[in-house]
């Protein structure tokens, strides 16, 4: 059993997938932190200093001060700030990937021009050459 989690460990694609999902976390800590960092302050700014983390709506019907007083008071409450924010970091996150994926392919058929390149036939050479290449064939039969 040990040889077979070795083997099955060792196949690539199993690394690969390993190497894609660390590199997907650090990924979404990057892009967390451009969406709460960056984007969302200007957005702020922009909609005259409204945080969308701070967005709720308490279902009990009273007013709290803040989402931290709410919670602390037990209340149930949509934090629709929050959703707004995770709206914001997916469509920056699809972005991104859209804009990879589109970079690798214009990268693979680069490559797929360049080796169709080295495989077409060379053109046939001019009718004189063809005919001087029959020619020196032929005087070196005759030898």
């Amino acid at each position: 059993m040990l040889k077979e989690f070795r083997d099955f460990i060792a196949r690539g694609n199993v690394m690969d997938m390993a190497v894609g999902i660390i590199m997907g976390a650090a990924f979404t800590a990057i892009v967390n932190s451009m969406v709460g960092d960056l984007i969302m302050p200007l957005i702020g700014v922009l909609t005259s200093g409204v945080d969308f983390a701070d967005k709720f709506l308490a279902l009990n019907g009273e007013v709290y001060a803040s989402l931290k007083a709410a919670k602390d008071a037990g209340a149930p409450v949509l934090t629709y700030g929050v959703f707004i924010n995770a709206v914001i970091n997916f469509l920056i996150v699809s972005f991104v990937v859209f804009l990879l994926v589109k970079y690798v392919n214009k990268v693979k058929n680069m490559a797929l021009k360049e080796k169709k390149k080295g495989d077409a036939p060379a053109p046939p050479p001019p009718a004189d050459i063809q005919l001087l290449t029959e020619i020196r064939d032929l005087l070196a039969k005759k030898k």
